[in-house]
């Protein structure tokens, strides 16, 4: 008996060891144009913030991923740590928001969810300050509650929403959509609708929103990816559910790069194969919310958890924007967009 049980629990441990491999990279796998410094703990989601004024000093924000110890990274378009909040508590998903109005300015800010507290942190960019008297709670008075993913949204009639996702939630109101909004001085975060089909399968974390056409994309993960129009006031039915078999196991980080004001892609972590899956952002013709899969791009990040993507000329390193991505190692990894393209366009030949 003793035998039996010594091997069956090297067996166990082999097993798990096993499991517990990560991905392997693609051999034809395209290279970063830079990589971030590492943080200390375990990068989870990236966002991009513009400088307008001098677009070379805009700066990519993500977040490290660890209670207590977390933190809200800012880097240069080198990659390097140029600024930090920490420590906080279970930093997840981040999105960036321009022209809030707070005290009588428009001011940029950053809102990522602070796991661990069960509230959302806002940020004042570029000076990447904390504005939010300590965070802002958000899924109160609900049983399931660790925000993980937001997404934020400005309305076409200059309403401002975020969008946030949990760790566990009932299907059909998953997400809850907040209006933010400027009150005595404070950023206040009101709850204007629930909403959001769940499979029950994994979780939900990456959303993304395209602010110009008025969606939500959100990826349920083992499952695929949902779409949701971003006006609360156009209701809460889901009007597409696509990329169900296009995927090794995990949706996740989702990107969406804007060739025009209706065209582009959207790009969505294949986490256990290392691929990047493309879409059309239009839809197809006969059907703007049917996504056909377009492309799979071999990436260098491994397991990818968040992404985002912009297409605007920062000069000559990324004349048409870049695509990031977080990687397992504490980094996130920055493409030069023309390299990404230039795969979609090889494939969709």
């Amino acid at each position: 008996m003793k035998k039996i049980f010594i091997t069956l629990s090297l067996f166990t441990i082999l097993f798990s060891c096993e499991s517990s491999k990560l991905a392997p990279i693609p051999t034809n796998a395209v290279k970063p144009t830079v990589t971030t410094q590492q943080t200390p703990n375990d990068t989870d989601d990236p966002a991009i913030w513009i400088n307008y004024q001098n677009p070379e000093k805009s700066l990519i924000i993500g977040t490290d991923k660890q209670e207590e110890t977390g933190g809200l990274y800012a880097y240069d378009l080198n990659g390097k740590i140029v600024n930090q909040i920490v420590p906080l508590n279970r930093p997840n998903n981040v999105d960036v928001m321009y022209g809030f109005p707070l005290n009588g300015k428009n001011i940029d800010i950053a809102v990522l969810t602070e796991r661990a507290n069960n509230k959302i942190r806002i940020v004042s960019l570029p000076d990447f300050k904390l504005i939010d008297n300590g965070g802002v709670e958000v899924f109160k008075d609900e049983t399931l509650r660790d925000p993980m993913g937001i997404a934020l949204y400005k309305s076409k009639n200059n309403k401002f929403y975020a969008i946030v996702g949990r760790k566990d939630g009932v299907s059909g109101e998953y997400l809850h959509q907040y209006a933010l909004e400027n009150k005595n001085g404070k950023i206040e975060a009101t709850l204007v609708r629930k909403f959001g089909n769940y499979s029950g399968n994994k979780e939900i974390e990456a959303i993304a929103v395209d602010e110009e056409l008025g969606f939500i994309y959100y990826a349920d993960e083992t499952a695929g990816i949902r779409k949701y129009y971003a006006d609360p006031e156009k209701g809460n039915e889901e009007i597409a559910f696509f990329g169900q078999k296009d995927f090794k196991r995990d949706h996740e980080g989702i990107a969406i790069y804007k060739t025009n004001a209706t065209d582009g892609y959207i790009l969505i972590s294949d986490q256990q194969a290392n691929y990047f899956n493309v879409y059309k952002r239009q839809g197809e013709a006969s059907n703007p919310n049917e996504h056909k899969l377009i492309a799979k791009i071999p990436v260098s990040t491994i397991e990818c958890d968040g992404a985002d993507a912009i297409n605007f000329n920062f000069g000559t390193k990324f004349p048409k924007g870049f695509f990031v991505a977080m990687s397992n190692g504490k980094t996130f990894q920055v493409y030069d967009w023309q390299i990404i393209q230039n795969e979609i366009d090889k494939q969709a030949k």
